[in-house]
């Protein structure tokens, strides 16, 4: 029997790594063709490390393109759309999760519903709508249509829910209203699942290709995917300066998850998404 769990335990392991493997030679790819000398870039047999290492695409990233600027941008919009989505998200969630009003629950899986209606079916009716009010070609126009997060909603209800009802009717007995009870008792206790919200959506917002593409044309306001976009050409790419920024697009991400992976298995665990 021991012998039979040792071997499970083995394969497991394998599988894993090899699952690893197969997700992050991608990443290594592009870090590898990103320090490679354009002469090298289409010998074959290809290599995994480059020889010898080329960084004139970092240096003509920092120099000839407006990399600094994209990333400024996009930090604000990400940022921004972070708290906001947080903030809308954990009001909302708490709520559907302890306030009593009629349909309730008819209301939060009507909520829900709107997961399943893809964004690209609302870029046409939110551009008319931005372009009415004036938002077309601005900040704005990329983080007022982020501001709600349904899954947000969601993920933070479940947290709340399994937050014990005995806490805050002892807040509520000292006199604490709903608003004091929010912020002091029931968001410090779901750190984890609001950690986990405030990923994804940061993630989301630094990632988010098409609504810039649709709403910005002003080159100063680009975000950096639609810059890195920006850079390739119909007939010519020239792909280590291009994967150089796309490189640094991803240190953010990764900095971000290595930094909060905790919190992110926890708020999973707490609000009960479990696999």
């Amino acid at each position: 029997m021991a012998a039979e769990s040792r071997a499970a335990v083995w394969l497991r392991t394998g599988i894993i790594a090899a699952g690893g493997v197969v997700f992050l030679f991608p990443f290594v790819w592009m870090v590898s063709t990103s320090l490679t000398s354009p002469a090298e870039l289409f010998k074959l047999p290809p290599s995994i490390i480059p020889s010898p290492i080329d960084t004139s695409g970092y240096e003509r990233l920092f120099n000839d393109v407006p990399i600094a600027n994209w990333v400024f941008n996009s930090i604000v919009v990400s940022l921004s759309v972070t708290v906001l989505q947080v903030l809308t998200s954990a009001m909302a969630a708490y709520a559907f999760a302890r306030l009593q009003f009629r349909g309730r629950n008819a209301f939060f899986v009507l909520f829900l519903a709107t997961l399943m209606v893809p964004f690209q079916v609302m870029v046409v009716p939110l551009f008319i709508e931005l372009r009415y009010l004036g938002l077309l070609n601005s900040m704005a126009a990329l983080i007022v249509p982020e501001i709600a997060m349904p899954f947000g909603v969601f993920l933070l209800r479940q947290a709340f829910l399994s937050l014990p009802r005995e806490l805050e009717e002892a807040a509520f007995v000292d006199g604490a209203g709903h608003l004091r009870v929010f912020f002091r008792l029931v968001l410090p206790l779901s750190k984890p699942a609001i950690a986990t919200v405030a990923v994804f959506s940061f993630m989301g917002s630094w990632n988010n290709f098409l609504w810039p593409l649709v709403v910005i044309n002003n080159p100063d306001l680009m975000t950096l995917p639609l810059g890195l976009a920006s850079m390739s050409s119909r007939f010519v790419t020239d792909w280590n300066l291009l994967l150089a920024g796309a490189t640094i697009s991803i240190l953010p991400i990764v900095a971000l998850f290595v930094f909060a992976q905790r919190y992110v298995l926890q708020g999973v665990s707490m609000s009960g998404l479990k696999g």
